[in-house]
């Protein structure tokens, strides 16, 4: 991902937790808030009741797939925490995409393109 980083520490992910800003469909629930810097950084929580560590795996590299495509359709200087859903346990890409870029277009931080 060449303008993005990872979220890690547990720490990380509670401020953007405690920014009480988000938005949710059937398979993810977003949080967003604004880091101050140029880079944006990407933290994926998927819970044990999603599956086994082989299921919330596959689901965390297709939500990283997915954000590293589209990369360049993104605002900078956001952090962006995606928690998945026990309902997102069999879907495909196409239906993981879109329900990530319709959540990303609700926060608004998808640029507008000219």
């Amino acid at each position: 991902m060449e303008f993005s980083e990872s979220l890690k520490k547990n720490k990380e992910f509670k401020a953007v937790y405690s920014s009480r800003r988000s938005r949710a469909n059937k398979l993810l629930i977003m949080y967003v808030m604004k880091n101050g810097t140029e880079k944006n950084r990407l933290g994926i929580s998927v819970s044990k009741k999603v599956g086994n560590s082989i299921v919330r795996h596959r689901l965390t590299r297709l939500i990283r797939e997915i954000y590293r495509l589209d990369e360049l359709s993104f605002k900078r200087g956001i952090d962006i925490v995606v928690v998945v859903r026990p309902a997102a346990r069999d879907t495909n890409y196409y239906n993981m995409k879109e329900s990530f870029m319709h959540l990303a277009g609700l926060h608004g931080i998808i640029q507008k393109r000219s």
